[in-house]
């Protein structure tokens, strides 16, 4: 083991990568020295590499503040890990993060993101330019918004997703933003005021400033709103955890943020993917499509979750009080109840398709592709800077393309439980 160790590390520091404490590095026997790249790459003393699936691009550095440890992390051009834990993440060219970061499974920085120092991070997707404080646990979240790195969505420091319910659930994933506009990268920005939280799951618009200290309880999707609140009033009254009061927004928020995780799964294959190149390698795109495809499925897992402590908690809801017609509610809940594995199978479904053809839509917008093509080809710019130059047409067809992947993913599953009404904004 410690012979393979440093035979990777003498082909590594023969490819140019610099080690400046070569006997303080581990790197796994796993690991694919060709995947570490030797232009401008930095590994600092105390980290340690693992991984088959781990890539790292030019001009990375790794461990400047504090060790480093990587596991099957992709990452590319000029990033900077500057210390703590990344495993199974995918880091896109410029992203950045400061010490002590502590980031899981299905996360994604995309182009220029960033968090400062610890922060935690779990099945999160940050879009371009997105930018995190410090002393913030963000886990279960997309956030969109902004247009460069003046304009950019921000989460102050000190700042929670409360992610985990007292019913000891996690169907809690928050959509700031949204995919269909959020790629655009023409939004305005949303912030996020530091020592606030945001209780999921829950839905912002672009616009929105959530003042600091607020705790944020519901969906706003209202453009351009300020939301502020001080310390709630206090008090000590009979409660009970267990019930579940309104399944409606949670299983359509749900639905909608999974739908927006299948839609972006089919930007990255019929747009992103057409940057592949020595810029971009596949190694990062598969790495991307893997991280996207591992956070659907956590939350399939999730939603499923939610519903099997619906049936532990309510039992049968319907046939509890015999005396009365059942609730709207209790309805609702004795469908979800019913038809959990009629939901789950249309996700997976969902899950395996490659391709999405929703109604009276072509796929993959013909308009995006070609103004796509035609950018690349005249003057090679990097993904950024083509999506932003994309005439109007292109970018309004692209956004319609995949709100309609969103509506037919959540419309299919409301199909098959029609006790549930629609909220607007899918």
């Amino acid at each position: 083991m410690t012979h393979k160790n440093n035979d990777i590390k003498t082909q590594l520091l023969n490819r140019g990568v610099h080690l400046p404490s070569p006997e303080s590095v581990e790197i796994g026997p796993e690991v694919t020295p060709e995947w570490i790249s030797g232009e401008g790459v930095r590994i600092h003393a105390g980290c340690k590499i693992f991984g088959s699936d781990t890539c790292i691009g030019p001009g990375t550095q790794i461990g400047f503040e504090a060790p480093v440890t990587i596991e099957n992390c992709q990452i590319g051009r000029d990033v900077d890990l500057k210390g703590g834990f990344f495993s199974q993440a995918v880091f896109l060219n410029g992203a950045a993060c400061g010490s002590c970061a502590h980031v899981r499974g299905g996360t994604i920085l995309e182009e220029e993101a960033s968090i400062a120092h610890s922060v935690g991070l779990k099945q999160t997707i940050l879009f371009p330019y997105v930018s995190l404080g410090s002393l913030i646990n963000f886990c279960d979240c997309l956030m969109a918004g902004g247009t460069d790195p003046k304009n950019h969505s921000e989460v102050g420091s000190s700042y929670i997703h409360f992610n985990y319910t007292p019913q000891q659930d996690k169907a809690t994933a928050s959509l700031i933003g949204d995919v269909a506009g959020g790629v655009m990268l023409d939004k305005p920005p949303v912030f996020l005021g530091g020592q606030g939280g945001l209780v999921g799951p829950c839905r912002l618009a672009y616009g929105v400033t959530i003042a600091a200290g607020t705790i944020c309880r519901k969906d706003e999707l209202r453009p351009e709103r300020l939301i502020f609140g001080g310390a709630p009033q206090s008090g000590n009254i009979a409660w009970s955890p267990a019930g579940y009061r309104n399944v409606s927004r949670l299983l359509i928020n749900n639905l909608i943020y999974i739908g927006n995780l299948l839609a972006l799964g089919q930007w990255y294959r019929h747009v992103r993917s057409l940057f592949i190149s020595e810029l971009y390698p596949r190694p990062l795109h598969e790495g991307l499509i893997t991280r996207l495809n591992q956070a659907f499925g956590e939350r399939i897992k999730r939603l499923n979750g939610f519903i099997d402590n619906l049936r532990e908690i309510e039992g049968s809801p319907i046939t509890m009080d015999s005396s009365s017609p059942p609730s709207a509610l209790k309805k609702q809940k004795q469908a979800l109840i019913e038809r959990q594995a009629e939901i789950a199978g249309i996700l997976k479904y969902y899950q395996g398709l490659e391709n999405i053809y929703p109604p009276d839509s072509d796929l993959p917008p013909q308009l995006v592709q070609e103004a796509v093509n035609k950018e690349i080809g005249i003057s090679g710019l990097p993904y950024l800077e083509t999506v932003k130059r994309l005439p109007q047409p292109a970018k309004t067809e692209g956004s319609s393309w995949l709100q309609a992947v969103v509506d037919q993913l959540v419309h299919g599953v409301l199909a098959i439980i029609p006790e549930f009404t629609e909220q607007k904004g899918t």
